[in-house]
């Protein structure tokens, strides 16, 4: 069997089997894509643990990080073991290699008094209304933007403050929603989207202005506009909102399992970073604030 073959089935088997999402498919087919190329297309039986190598240290070579490579071996990893599963495959040659190291990156967050800022600064105007039901349900569920974009409207339970997510793997959990998302949707859904899109025509809870569901890409343009808007330097992405959600939890004395789950992560190794970043806030307010902190002693 071929790479480029097993690849096509693999990508067969994620969509089917597994139900991830597209962009998650199409980023580990790039990784397995890569590992085709600088093997130029050989057998599935020729890759071993030196071919492996030899791939990984041309990843290096052209400036790609450890975590980059750590990933693209986690990908082929798991191509093999979909091989030994489906009896094309016998050995295991990613047990014989060390893995790449992953430099942690401590995610970007934004202060409560900027996330204010943000949420506070759209207009009156019908797209200012969406987009601050759009920055207040981020915020206050903490979704990834594929999250928020998928949303349906039996998704969301009002009345009960809280909406049915579908995560990665189609992994389903409950978000909450506090009283000013709540009452920011209501406003959309009542006064502005039915202008938009007519009853029945889409289930999506948000809309572009032509009445289809909006697109990650739309969102990640909103959010930056109103940043810039609100007089906030730093980008801002959706995930930035979502890394603010689960620190100012954590701060304010969320249990780290509780985070977990509002997130959405299946390894609480994932949650753990945010610990982390509650740490170096802690110790910048200590240096900046502390009367024996850097710079006055």
């Amino acid at each position: 069997m071929t790479l480029d073959a097993a690849i096509e089935a693999f990508r067969t088997h994620l969509a089917v089997e597994r139900g991830l999402a597209a962009s998650t498919i199409e980023a580990y087919v790039r990784d397995l894509t890569a590992l085709a190329r600088s093997t130029r297309g050989g057998e599935v039986a020729a890759i071993d643990a030196a071919a492996l190598r030899r791939h990984l240290a041309r990843l290096e070579a052209r400036g790609h990080t450890g975590g980059t490579r750590a990933r693209a071996l986690s990908a082929i990893a798991q191509l093999l073991a979909f091989l030994r599963a489906e009896g094309v495959l016998q050995a295991d040659p990613v047990a014989e290699l060390e893995r790449p190291k992953r430099g942690r990156r401590v995610p970007r967050v934004l202060g409560v008094a900027q996330v204010a800022a943000l949420i506070g600064a759209p207009d009156d105007t019908p797209m200012g209304v969406r987009d601050r039901a759009i920055l207040e349900t981020l915020y206050a569920a903490g979704l990834r933007v594929s999250e928020l974009v998928g949303l349906s409207l039996g998704d969301l339970q009002l009345e009960a403050r809280c909406c049915t997510v579908f995560g990665k793997g189609r992994r389903q959990r409950l978000a909450p929603l506090g009283d000013p998302a709540v009452a920011r949707l209501r406003r959309w859904l009542e006064q502005v989207r039915p202008t938009w899109t007519p009853p029945g025509i889409s289930d999506a809870v948000f809309v572009s202005r032509r009445g289809g569901r909006l697109t990650r890409q739309a969102v990640w343009y909103r959010i930056r506009h109103w940043g810039a808007r609100a007089g906030i330097a730093q980008q801002i992405t959706p995930h930035v909102l979502r890394h603010s959600f689960a620190t100012h939890l954590l701060e304010g004395g969320a249990d780290l399992r509780v985070v977990q789950e509002m997130l959405g992560h299946a390894d609480i190794g994932t949650t753990e970073i945010y610990t982390h970043v509650s740490r170096e806030r802690l110790h910048a307010l200590v240096e900046s604030r502390h009367p024996r902190g850097a710079g006055k002693r």
